[in-house]
């Protein structure tokens, strides 16, 4: 099982994620939970039959969403701009860095090299991000290249909303297998553009140009960001 300390660091080779304020930083709890879930869809992903255990995680997930679900906030709208200080809206996780460490909706990877104009990291994609047999869907690809180079850029203290993401797939990637990708970043007026590529074993599998607005983070939109209350109301 993931514990804490098992978790992936953005800071790496001189561009750190300190007082990046691009939202709270998730519970330890809820990221060691999301490494679980991620695991046990894999394994019942993989079941050919119906099992006692199954029937029970249908229901201890019901009975723990009754118990949870009274203490978090009414509004799930996100506490930002103007409603930061709003008790009752729910508070919004710094999805700039790591977002796969705590949503399992996410693919997770790990950066080995950061810096502002070049980066580079592993990934391995598991059974619940399967496309075609044995392979990634494409959708979650593009998901991951969007997610590392939006990473840079916000370690790099100029982001913004995509303008353009562009894949181009030149070889089926494979699942539950480690791979390698780079960046090569440049900021161009008001624009940053990122190539980035896919490989395994030095092969490219796929590919990358992500276009995004050049923004510092005190320009963006949601810059006012709620947060972490000390107790529960």
């Amino acid at each position: 099982m993931t514990r804490p300390e098992d978790l992936p660091s953005s800071t790496v080779a001189g561009v750190g994620d300190a007082g990046r304020g691009f939202g709270e930083k998730p519970l330890a709890q809820t990221a060691v939970a999301a490494a679980a879930i991620r695991d046990l869809i894999g394994t019942l992903l993989s079941l050919e039959h119906d099992h006692p255990a199954a029937d029970e995680v249908i229901a201890r997930c019901a009975e723990w969403q009754r118990e949870l679900a009274p203490v978090t906030p009414p509004d799930n709208a996100p506490r930002i701009g103007v409603g930061a200080e709003d008790p009752t809206r729910r508070l919004y996780l710094d999805h700039a860095f790591d977002i796969g460490s705590f949503n399992p909706c996410f693919p997770e990877y790990r950066f080995d090299h950061l810096d502002a104009e070049t980066a580079s990291g592993t990934v391995t994609f598991p059974i619940p991000y399967e496309g075609p047999p044995g392979l990634v869907h494409g959708g979650f690809l593009a998901l991951f290249f969007d997610c590392v180079t939006q990473q840079q850029n916000c370690a790099a203290r100029l982001s913004g909303k995509t303008r353009s993401l562009t894949t181009t797939y030149r070889r089926p990637t494979p699942i539950l297998t480690e791979l390698t990708f780079d960046i090569v970043r440049t900021a161009e007026d008001r624009n940053v553009v990122s190539t980035a590529r896919l490989l395994l074993d030095g092969e490219v599998l796929c590919r990358a140009e992500v276009v995004t607005v050049a923004l510092a983070p005190e320009q963006l939109a949601g810059s006012a960001y709620g947060r972490r209350r000390t107790a529960h109301r």
